[in-house]
């Protein structure tokens, strides 16, 4: 009797044990699709044309893909368009910040905050202060709405996010480091945004930037400088 209960005993271990290896397995499985989603951001992020053909891919992906997947595509689209909000993203967020998965509501209110960083968007700035109004008694998701806002009106409007410099042909390394820290730890947002690690939000301090230019000489009094304000123009 004593060595069936032994046995026994050892049989339950290990069936636990075997449990325990297939849940790791199926969560490293479900992060490397998460990293995978924001990777296509990543490498799309530099160009115009590669931004359109990521934009296609993240629609089918919200439209087929599994919760895990869902959840990421907001992420991927704050990094692919950090402080460049476009009409179509900043629709499509607006869309998934209703959804029914909690975790793709709060991803998706904080990218609408990274799209619009620094940019005082008279639209994302409406749309978050409905979502405001809409979300006042969940605090989870006015927390979010709270610190979309802040980051849509970085500075007053003279700070950015974007790790870009003199129309994307100079990249800040530190700058993108930044955005993916934060981004990552959104990956995960119930256990550390909403959970005890909040301070994770520091990530984005090193991708901040100023927009604002001022031209001094070398005794550094302020020196006037005629200087060129829009869009780029080939040549």
């Amino acid at each position: 009797a004593v060595v069936s209960t032994q046995s026994t005993g050892k049989g339950d271990k290990a069936a636990k044990a075997e449990a325990d290896a297939k849940k790791l397995e199926a969560e490293s499985g479900i992060a490397q699709q998460m990293v995978a989603v924001i990777g296509i951001a990543l490498i799309a992020m530099a160009e115009e044309l590669g931004a359109e053909m990521a934009l296609r891919s993240y629609s089918n992906l919200l439209r087929y893909g599994e919760p895990s997947i869902r959840r990421a595509v907001p992420l991927a689209l704050a990094i692919l368009s950090a402080s460049n909000p476009k009409l179509d993203i900043i629709d499509t967020l607006s869309k998934l910040s209703h959804d029914s998965d909690s975790e793709v509501a709060h991803n998706a209110i904080f990218a609408m905050g990274i799209v619009g960083s620094g940019t005082n968007n008279a639209r994302l700035a409406n749309m978050l202060r409905l979502l405001a109004q809409y979300y006042h008694k969940d605090a989870n998701n006015l927390f979010m709405v709270r610190l979309a806002q802040g980051l849509v009106h970085l500075g007053k409007g003279t700070l950015t996010l974007s790790p870009y410099h003199s129309d994307k042909m100079l990249m800040s390394r530190v700058a993108v480091g930044g955005l993916l820290g934060a981004v990552i730890a959104f990956m995960d947002v119930n256990t550390l945004i909403l959970g005890k690690s909040h301070y994770m939000l520091y990530h984005l301090v090193s991708a901040i930037q100023p927009r604002m230019l001022v031209t001094f000489n070398e005794d550094l009094k302020p020196l006037p400088v005629p200087v060129r304000v829009g869009q780029a123009v080939d040549v």
